[in-house]
């Protein structure tokens, strides 16, 4: 993203309080051992990563390891709004191809559903598609063809 502030970060900080599930796994998080009750109580995709050691909390922050990255959870949707904003509306961001635009969420940034809402978000900005109109020959009239 391009100018991140501290008070997005804490913006993340605030929104795990008000979600369950990360509030739960921002105190499994911080024990020492693991606490097999609270555990139990998160949703089942989320105890799958919790289990396989996925979550990690680093500043208050959690964050969710994959093959090769790890990336910052979000739960707010203002936090996700303001997220695809900087990585599509932003001056220093840039109108980019799908591809690229997904690339650079899924290096920064999860949350449920993202991919889908990512390209959600992109298909419907009137700049991309305005500018990305069809190149080939424009339809024209059918004339009748005598025989």
């Amino acid at each position: 993203m391009t100018n991140i502030g501290t008070e997005f970060f804490e913006e993340v900080r605030q929104s795990y309080k008000q979600d369950k599930h990360f509030h739960i796994l921002t105190s499994l998080l911080n024990k020492d051992f693991k606490d097999t009750a609270l555990a139990s109580s998160l949703g089942d995709v989320w105890k799958t990563s919790y289990s396989e050691g996925r979550f990690h909390l680093f500043d208050s922050i959690i964050y969710h390891r994959a093959k090769h990255s790890c990336v910052m959870k979000l739960c707010s949707r203002l936090l996700i709004n303001t997220t695809l904003h900087e990585f599509h509306d932003s001056i220093y961001s840039g109108h980019l191809s799908n591809y690229r635009k997904l690339e650079k969420v899924k290096n920064c940034a999860w949350w449920p559903s993202w991919r889908k809402e990512t390209i959600e978000y992109f298909q419907t900005c009137d700049r991309c598609q305005n500018a990305n109109r069809s190149t080939g020959k424009k339809f024209g009239l059918m004339i009748h063809i005598q025989e």
